[in-house]
Formats: C-alpha cells, structure tokens, sequence
C-alpha cells in the first residue's frame, strides 16, 4: 500500500544519514506511506525501536505489525511530550520528510491540489477548525498580503490580498473553481500552475502553522537526540529549508552563532552535510517529487559537564 501513497524520497541517503545502531530508538516524524520506517526497521535488531509520527487520519492505513514499532497520531510538533509518555527520553535519530506526501496531494476532498475540484480545506489535521476557506474569508487585507508574499514569494502579492477582500464581500469563498474566476485576472498567462502552486503554498503553510510546527520540531529535536545522535530532515522548498539549515549550523533561526566566555560555539549540531544532498538523475526519472527535496544531516555535539563549582571538567 505505502508504494501508492508515497514514494519515499531520497531513501538510501536517508538511512545512510541515520548511522543507524541495531540497538537504538529511532523517530521518523513523517510517517506517511511508511517507507521510510520500513527501511529503518530492516536496519534494527530485536532491541531496537522506532517510533513514527503521522497526524492524518489516512496514515494510519499504514501502520506497520512489528513489535519494535510505535505509532503517535500527532504533529510532530509535540515530538518530546509524546516520546516522553512513551517512556523515550532520549533517541539515537530523528528523520523528517517534510511537505506533503503524494497521497494527499491525489485525495481531490482534501484541497490540497489545484488539480482538482474541492472545498478549500488543506488541513493536515482534520481536527483542526482552520482550512484555507477560513483565511480567505476572514484574514484582514494585509495579513492576506503578507502570507501570500512571505509564504508564496507572490510577485502581486498585495494587489491579490485586496481582490480577495473585495471578492467575499459578495459572497464566502468556498471551492477551488470559485476562488479561481475571483483571482483570474491576477493569474499570468502561460504560467498559470506555478502561480497557482506558489498561492496554494502560501494557504498551506498558514493554514498548517507549518513554519513554527517546524522551528519547535527543530528546538525539541536537539534536546532529545543523544550525544552522536543524527538529525535528518528533507525539505521541499527555501522556506523549510533555511530554518533547517540554520539550526543545524548555528543552534538558532536567525543572527550569528552564540559563544561561550572563552569563544566557543554554543550549538547543538555538527553539520554533517556542508552542501544539502539531492537527488541523482535516476531518482529524479522515477519520481518527480524528488526534484526539489533536499536532504540536510546535523550531529548532535556532546555538551561539556559542569562541574560543582561551575567550571567546565
């Protein structure tokens, strides 16, 4: 089933990252399709353990029957928590393979393609009560400006906030054919699915929270990865990527790394991968999804003990 549902990107490169350890406890905080955990379990013993993570109610299709798995129905976001209700303080790897799986991408009632007919939905958690038709409906003109620029990197960006504005005074936005006729105008000719795909992005991302999902994944992960123990994280556009890349080199999201008193970087990470690793020609001709993945692997440093009287040993 998991080959229908998505095709798992940059496999071997991923568990080459991982250093997997036969003995260790492992988190794959993307489920999905469960590729990539099935990879990871030939790789454990009978001791190891691995636990996935996946908040659609569709992953759960996928759950794998093998006693050294663990399924979380929920975001990745509230990874430490939930590890620690497992008992789990700390891991040896964490992989993440973030955006959206194919399968959602194909399901028309979910609204997260532009390819189909639907309800302007986009959540990832069908619990939540915010979908994209909420933001366009109720979203002042200038928070709409601002996530169609900062999220979609939409070139009209400000002129499109405003059309919308105007539009729903007529009426609620609702479906993807109705959204479409009120920002035709807006739509370059000729490049009508990448305008399209930057704006269903944008609506996406607010919808989901996914930037700050990811920035707390990223900050949780340090504090529950051991000392040698390796991070993994695909992203799928600049978005992602920047904060991951940051973090990795600098422990933070943004401005210079910390020092301590005597000048010495004060990060969580080693950078295993000086340049993101991406897919090779053959990959990329059999599955299309991979063309924009690019894969980052950090190791977590091993912190210096303080002593009693506050000297480092």
């Amino acid at each position: 089933m998991e080959n229908n549902y998505h095709v798992p990107v940059l496999l071997q490169e991923c568990i080459d990252g991982l250093n997997i350890k036969p003995n260790g406890v492992y988190v794959d905080v993307t489920f999905g399709g469960g590729g990539h955990s099935r990879e990871i379990l030939k790789h454990l013993g009978p001791d190891g353990i691995l636990v996935a993570f996946d908040q659609d109610p569709d992953a759960q299709r996928n759950k794998i029957d093998d006693p050294r798995f663990r399924f979380v129905d929920q975001n990745f976001g509230y990874m430490k928590n939930h590890l620690r209700l497992l008992g789990i303080k700390q891991v040896d790897g964490i992989l993440a393979d973030l955006g959206v799986s194919s399968h959602q991408f194909n399901e028309p009632e979910r609204g997260f393609s532009t390819r189909f007919e639907a309800d302007l939905d986009m959540r990832m958690d069908q619990q939540r009560a915010l979908t994209a038709a909420v933001v366009l409906n109720t979203y002042t003109e200038e928070a709409l400006h601002k996530i169609f620029g900062l999220y979609g990197e939409v070139q009209n960006a400000k002129s499109l906030a405003r059309t919308i504005v105007t539009a729903r005074l007529d009426g609620p936005i609702q479906t993807l054919s109705g959204f479409k006729n009120v920002i035709a105008a807006h739509i370059p000719r000729g490049k009508e699915h990448k305008y399209m795909a930057q704006v269903f992005q944008a609506l996406r991302i607010e919808v989901n929270g996914e930037i700050e999902v990811l920035e707390r994944f990223l900050e949780q992960s340090a504090e529950v990865l051991k000392p040698g123990g390796r991070l993994v994280v695909i992203s799928y556009h600049s978005l992602e990527d920047r904060p991951v890349k940051n973090f990795l080199a600098k422990g933070k999201f943004k401005g210079e790394v910390e020092k301590d008193f005597f000048g010495n970087d004060q990060k969580p990470f080693n950078v295993i991968t000086r340049k993101a690793i991406v897919a090779d020609a053959e990959e990329l001709a059999r599955n299309s999804r991979s063309r924009s993945a690019k894969l980052r692997i950090g190791e977590r440093i091993s912190l210096p003990s303080t002593s009693v009287d506050g000297g480092v040993k």
